[in-house]
């Protein structure tokens, strides 16, 4: 099963870049500014937090804008993946119904969009960080395994739920809401380890992933601290064991998709 699905990643590449650069191009097509809004919303979106978070809550955070900025950036990127995987099937209809294409490879093309958002988010948390003058530390570099593990646990998951999404026609609701429950106990505009009294502060953020990413994201980026190498080893073994059931589910149930929707 592995080695097919190293197979059909290879055979689908450049497929999957088409896709997604064609996803990106439609997104901002009809619009006048066109993929200025790329860069755009994310600063806006900044600002409005900045004000609501920063004034009118008072939330006290160290490198508060860049703090939000990988925040928010993270955090759309894994709700994004969630709300899309769901109804992925339905939504490519038309294509999976006239040809054989690997399912997973709707995710890959999901990753690749939302991905390309998140970078351009993060290129603007990195010009704050100069602005606000961060010290940066050889500890940067953990920003990578970081973002792969962030890769590996939401392609797993997308493939549960596009699996489950074809067959459960309230999935997207029960979804929304679990992720609006996850929303606030990820701390997008705090940190949940140091803001939850010890020692329920640590286990919340170790025993949700994008607590823990987002705070391990924001050690080594803003406060050149190392993250708990331990949990991070153990978040990457889940996210691989977890990706591959999910490749092995879909492969043995992708043929039912097309005849159920």
């Amino acid at each position: 099963m592995l080695s097919k699905f190293i197979r059909d990643t290879k055979k689908y590449f450049k497929y999957t870049v088409e896709a997604s650069k064609a996803s990106l191009m439609a997104e901002v097509a009809n619009s006048y500014l066109n993929w200025v809004w790329w860069i755009l919303q994310p600063i806006c979106f900044t600002f409005i937090y900045a004000i609501v978070f920063g004034l009118v809550f008072n939330t006290k955070e160290e490198y508060f804008i860049p703090f939000i900025v990988i925040g928010v950036s993270m955090w759309d990127f894994f709700n994004n993946m969630m709300k899309n995987s769901v109804k992925i099937i339905r939504t490519n209809k038309s294509i999976v119904s006239k040809v054989y294409l690997p399912k997973f490879v709707l995710v890959f093309v999901r990753l690749g969009v939302n991905g390309f958002k998140m970078m351009i988010s993060f290129l603007i948390a990195v010009v704050a960080m100069i602005i606000m003058g961060v010290t940066v530390s050889w500890r940067i570099v953990l920003v990578l395994p970081i973002l792969l593990i962030l890769v590996l646990f939401n392609f797993a998951f997308s493939c549960f739920l596009m699996h489950f999404g074809v067959y459960v026609a309230d999935l997207q609701n029960i979804v929304d809401i679990v992720l609006k429950l996850v929303f606030y106990a990820t701390g997008i505009f705090y940190s949940v380890s140091r803001r939850i009294p010890a020692p329920w502060g640590k286990i919340l953020t170790y025993c949700n992933p994008m607590a823990y990413l987002i705070d391990a994201m924001r050690d080594v980026m803003l406060y050149q601290k190392l993250p708990n190498m331990w949990m991070m080893l153990i978040w990457f073994v889940i996210s691989l064991a977890l990706s591959y059931l999910g490749i092995v589910l879909v492969y043995k149930n992708e043929n039912s998709y097309v005849k159920s929707i």
